[in-house]
């Protein structure tokens, strides 16, 4: 009997979690799979011409924007994510020792998680301008680019440089969150096996890839997880860098990612099938790459 009423009331506790659930991410998802098999589906009355099989899926996987839009969220993903998540460590680790405005600097690291992505995209286009930037200035300073300023989003820009204006801008934009939570889990790290270390005269790279690093690999697995995800979806940061073009001027949705795609196809009448399908295949590999990281994570974590 105590047993069924326990049951009942962690059910009652969790109803409402569960009904969110179900409304915003199970009935969604479940509704896009059924709609990608649909052709010509229009969003506004989701009105369609019939079953389309797999139509939509051979379209998308055909289709040379998909392609392009693929490369360009792989490249955002594999080199901002590791990135991002190495640099954060090492700041964190460096925060967590300075005990002088110490609160100042954490402050300052937290500013973009708490700023709008657009404003800060915005500020970063403005740096990377090629006529009155900040960065051209800088690298004027050390006689690089001389009188032939570096184009690195102005229009005619080659996907290179446009991309490695995107990488910095993602990879300092995604900071915030990942120094919050390294530091959190430094601060439970207990001081006993650092001063163990000590005694043994151990040097400070030692102590960080012996002590710190295994850990904080909880924390470490689990804002690389995070960041993957959110690094697939990636969206916000090309809108705020490049406008809803999605690339520079004079060359539209170069930098466009495939949840950028998913939108345009949602925008075009008729389209939704399609945008669906991308939206689906996208899913299948976040959720990929998602069991891959969890099982490696098993083997290298250390709880």
């Amino acid at each position: 009997m105590l047993e069924k009423e326990s049951n009942l009331k962690a059910w009652l506790y969790l109803s409402p979690a569960l009904i969110l659930l179900t409304l915003f991410i199970f009935y969604p998802l479940f509704n896009a799979f059924l709609i990608s098999f649909f052709k010509d589906v229009v969003i506004e009355d989701m009105s369609t011409d019939g079953f389309a099989g797999l139509d939509n899926y051979k379209e998308v996987l055909g289709n040379i924007n998909f392609r392009n839009a693929l490369i360009n969220t792989g490249t955002i993903v594999f080199i901002s994510v590791p990135v991002s998540v190495i640099v954060a460590l090492f700041i964190s680790v460096g925060l967590k020792s300075i005990k002088k405005f110490q609160g100042v600097f954490q402050t300052i690291f937290f500013l973009p998680y708490v700023t709008n992505a657009i404003a800060i995209g915005m500020a970063f286009a403005f740096i990377f301008n090629r006529d009155f930037g900040l960065l051209n200035t800088m690298l004027g300073w050390f006689g690089i680019g001389g009188e032939e300023t570096i184009n690195w989003v102005g229009a005619g820009a080659t996907w290179g440089r446009a991309m490695t204006a995107l990488l910095i801008f993602s990879i300092w934009g995604g900071l915030a969150f990942k120094i919050l939570v390294f530091l959190s889990g430094l601060q439970g790290i207990d001081k006993q096996y650092y001063d163990a270390a000590k005694i043994d005269a151990a040097p400070r790279f030692r102590i960080f890839s012996k002590i710190t690093v295994p850990l904080l690999s909880p924390m470490i697995a689990y804002v690389t997880i995070t960041s993957f995800i959110g690094a697939f979806k990636v969206y916000t940061t090309v809108v705020g860098m490049f406008g809803a073009s999605m690339g520079p001027s004079g060359s539209p949705r170069q930098m466009i990612t495939v949840v950028g795609l998913v939108y345009s196809y949602i925008g075009t009448i008729g389209k939704g099938g399609t945008a669906a399908a991308i939206a689906i295949i996208l899913f299948i590999i976040t959720l990929a790459f998602t069991g891959i990281q969890m099982q490696v994570s098993k083997k290298r974590v250390h709880y």
